[in-house]
Formats: C-alpha cells, sequence, structure tokens
C-alpha cells in the first residue's frame, strides 16, 4: 500500500489562525467605519448643493419668464392655506423645477422623493425652506435651504417663521452636522455653518427673513 504525505501547505486553518484573521477584518471595519461615513455624508452634502443650485435657476427662470417674483405671484390667500407658503411657491414653479426628485436632500431622515408634483407632492417630500421675502434681483439674497433649523435648541414646526438678527436660529445635527446648504440669487449654493448663519443675519440688508418651513 502507498502511502502519500500531504503537503504542510495544504493542510487547514487552525482555530487560533482563523480567530487572529477574523479579529483583523473587525478592527479593519472598525478602522475604516468612520472614513466611509464621512464619504457618505460629503456625498450627500453635494448631491444636496446640487439640488438647491437648480432650485435657485428654477427661481431666475420664473422671474425670467414672468417679470416678477414667484413670491408675489401668488395670491395672498388660497383655498389650502390662508397665506402663501414653501408648497404654493413650488408647486407654482414646478415648470421650472422640471422634477420634484431636486426638493430631496439625501441626507434627509424624515423626507421621502415624490412621484410628481399636484397632489404627489407634500411637505414630506420637500428638504427645504423658502424664505418668502427673498427678492431674485438681490443676488446676494437668500432663496431656499436646508430646514432643519432650531430655536432656542427646539426644533422649528411647519410654518412662516419671522427671524431676526436677534432670533437664537441653528441648524440642528442632523443632515450636516450643524451645517447647512443655501440657495442664494447670484445662482450659487453656500455652505453655512451656524457661525455663519449667525453672522449672515447680523447683516441689516437681508433681515427678517420670513421662512416658510414645509
Amino acid at each position: 500500500m502507498r502511502i502519500e504525505r500531504i503537503s504542510a501547505g495544504t493542510r487547514g486553518l487552525t482555530r487560533l489562525e482563523v480567530v487572529v484573521i477574523v479579529f483583523g477584518l473587525v478592527m479593519l471595519g472598525l478602522t475604516l467605519a468612520p472614513a466611509l461615513a464621512s464619504a457618505k455624508r460629503k456625498g450627500c452634502k453635494i448631491q444636496c448643493a446640487n439640488n438647491l443650485s437648480q432650485v435657485s435657476f428654477a427661481f431666475r427662470i420664473w422671474e425670467s419668464n414672468h417679470g416678477e417674483s414667484v413670491q408675489t405671484a401668488i395670491p395672498a390667500a388660497t383655498n389650502r392655506v390662508p397665506a402663501p407658503n414653501a408648497m404654493d411657491v413650488l408647486q407654482a414653479m414646478s415648470n421650472e423645477l422640471s422634477t420634484p426628485y431636486i426638493l430631496y436632500c439625501p441626507s434627509d431622515k424624515r423626507c421621502r422623493q415624490a412621484l410628481g408634483f399636484d397632489k404627489h407632492l407634500t411637505a414630506s417630500n420637500v428638504s427645504y425652506f423658502v424664505d418668502m421675502t427673498a427678492d431674485e434681483s438681490i443676488l446676494d439674497g437668500i432663496l431656499a435651504g436646508d430646514d432643519n433649523f432650531e430655536i432656542g435648541g427646539t426644533p422649528i414646526e411647519t410654518g412662516l417663521w419671522e427671524i431676526s438678527s436677534n432670533t437664537p436660529i441653528a441648524w440642528s445635527a442632523d443632515r450636516h452636522k450643524f451645517c447647512g446648504n443655501v440657495a442664494m440669487a447670484d445662482g450659487s449654493v453656500q455652505g453655512f455653518n451656524n457661525s455663519m448663519l449667525r453672522e449672515r443675519l447680523q447683516s441689516t440688508n437681508v433681515t427678517p427673513m420670513h421662512l416658510s418651513i414645509p
């Protein structure tokens, strides 16, 4: 009978070796997890900025086509609400916006993308506020932006809010880690942290703002 010697190179892993390999993979995962999470947040913030850039462009297209601000073109009262709000403005600009997808920030956990405008578009599909006193001709003015605000540490609710230089408003940790994207009238999108937001509100040229939160 012929006996063949099994090469040492073909033996299986020992239990200790398996434990060491698994431990190494776990440690590698723990090391990479923060970097992957940071990359995901950055990607969502970039997509959010791209969305708001298209929203800003829609405002300017509306003004060019109609010769007036979209806010002033909406009646002061409708059958649905006592005064114009963000949803009225966005519905009015549906042709300029083209798709409701751009009204959704991918970092907004409370919202989801809408299937379309009209009856399909609700506040649960919109991640952005609209400044109801914005003037598209004032190029450094704010038109819209992330709506995850807190006032005095309390999340603000749906409605129209007058924000002045002494209002203790700030972005929450949701979405962009105490920062927010804002669409400017000149077509740009700027990322503000809370310190920059407070400095902005202290400018007499832009206060008070009337933010409509969907």
